[in-house]
């Protein structure tokens, strides 16, 4: 089994927001994530998906743009992200439209093979840009549903069973510094976090950095080149 993830796919079916407005790389995108895809992935893979999953509002619709991936191969697992309006509804009511082989994490955790995954959107750390006090609040309960994920991980974890997070926003500044989560991060075993959420040319987080023995993948599509990232454990 491999894991791959990618993020930030902003489908649009019916909602006509092109993201090809954004720029070059966005020209033709879901054809090239959807070449890749079927070239590397096997059906007993997983594909994490790091948020901004549709710009769908409501969940009809989400059905429909989720629909665009369903025929790919492998197991999905998905994290909410700041633009996935379709996802207000609790997560039982998500779950009910989406198709065979997805699978939405949020507050608890999915296990494949030796691989558990939990995860949480996260949000802005303290130390961003513009970061004020409705920022701290919504990092607060972030914070809290991490640890419910965590939680549910460890029921899940056996000895030798890696461990992954798949959030939405990175969980560190810019500068990298150490926030709730990360420490969050390294106090449950994570072996490798994925995020999204970073677009355009002024991004300059690697795609991949080692922090205090973590593996942190950068898997926004207009930064990997509208590709797959493999995440190696």
């Amino acid at each position: 089994m491999k894991i791959y993830a990618v993020s930030d796919l902003h489908i649009s079916t019916d909602s006509n927001k092109p993201m090809d407005v954004f720029g070059g790389n966005w020209v033709g995108y879901m054809d090239k994530i959807r070449a890749d895809w079927k070239e590397r992935v096997s059906d007993g893979d997983v594909v994490l998906i790091g948020g901004d999953i549709s710009w769908a509002m409501t969940l009809p619709e989400a059905e429909k743009d989720l629909a665009t991936i369903s025929d790919l191969k492998g197991i999905k697992v998905l994290v909410k992200g700041n633009h996935d309006y379709w996802w207000q509804h609790s997560v039982s009511k998500v779950r009910e439209i989406l198709p065979d082989g997805f699978y939405a994490v949020q507050n608890d955790a999915v296990k494949f093979g030796n691989t558990v995954i939990c995860g949480s959107r996260c949000w802005s750390v303290p130390g961003s840009p513009d970061f004020g006090e409705q920022d701290m609040k919504i990092y607060l309960r972030e914070t809290e549903r991490l640890k419910l994920s965590f939680a549910a991980a460890a029921k899940l974890k056996k000895d030798g069973d890696k461990l992954v997070a798949l959030v939405h926003f990175p969980p560190f500044t810019s500068k990298r510094e150490d926030t709730d989560f990360t420490r969050l991060f390294e106090k449950n075993g994570v072996d490798a976090v994925v995020y999204g959420h970073l677009h355009g040319n002024k991004v300059k987080n690697e795609r991949l950095i080692e922090k205090n023995g973590i593996k942190y993948y950068l898997t926004s599509c207009d930064q990997t080149d509208n590709k797959l990232t493999e995440i190696v454990l």
